[in-house]
């Protein structure tokens, strides 16, 4: 059954929850927040301010039917572990991207990017029919291209000067996108990364 809008809704995996950010998750998110280095981000997460900021402006950009910001919780501990989003959502053609993704230090490289992008790529394709989904990253941040890479989003290119970094230098930016004729073989590949790691499907 396909759906109107992409949000807000709880995404939920077998040891994931993807929860709408609100209010109430603010002072888990500033405390996973404060393990993090920032350095590729956009918009870091320093100070509570900043948590409540993002909060704000996610709940703003949902009312637009533009963004919708996730708190990452692990299911067995309800504990928050990062954050996600749909971003620059255009329902008109179906595409919008998944970004702003961070996770606390000790769950990056495990069981939780896969299985996260799993629930965001299968409810955008499955359940609201999008026909593009893009992903974007800071042209020097290795890990997260590698990361994107491994999910199976093809490479279109570099956006130069898409961004300015908290410290004033302009960002070039990576650009990656999976289509809806692509993603039965995405959703492939992340259902047997999980499978050979013993982690949920």
């Amino acid at each position: 059954m396909q759906t109107r809008n992409l949000g807000p809704r709880v995404l939920e995996g077998d040891r994931v929850r993807l929860e709408p950010l609100r209010p109430s998750h603010a002072a888990a998110v500033f405390e996973s927040a404060k393990k993090m280095d920032w350095a590729w981000f956009l918009t870091p997460l320093r100070s509570m301010d900043d948590v409540e900021r993002r909060i704000g402006l996610g709940m703003e950009g949902e009312g637009r039917d533009q963004e919708y910001v996730f708190a990452v919780l692990l299911k067995e501990t309800r504990r928050v572990i990062g954050c996600t989003a749909y971003l620059t959502v255009v329902a008109r053609h179906k595409r919008a991207e998944i970004g702003a993704t961070w996770y606390v230090p000790e769950m990056q490289g495990t069981f939780v990017n896969p299985e996260c992008k799993l629930l965001l790529l299968r409810h955008a394709f499955e359940d609201w029919g999008a026909v593009r989904i893009q992903l974007t990253t800071d042209v020097n941040n290795l890990r997260s291209q590698r990361a994107i890479a491994k999910l199976g989003a093809r490479f279109e290119g570099v956006l130069r000067s898409h961004g300015i970094r908290p410290d004033g230098s302009v960002r070039d930016a990576m650009l990656y996108s999976i289509t809806s004729a692509e993603w039965p073989e995405v959703k492939a590949g992340l259902v047997r990364r999980l499978a050979r790691t013993g982690e949920p499907k």
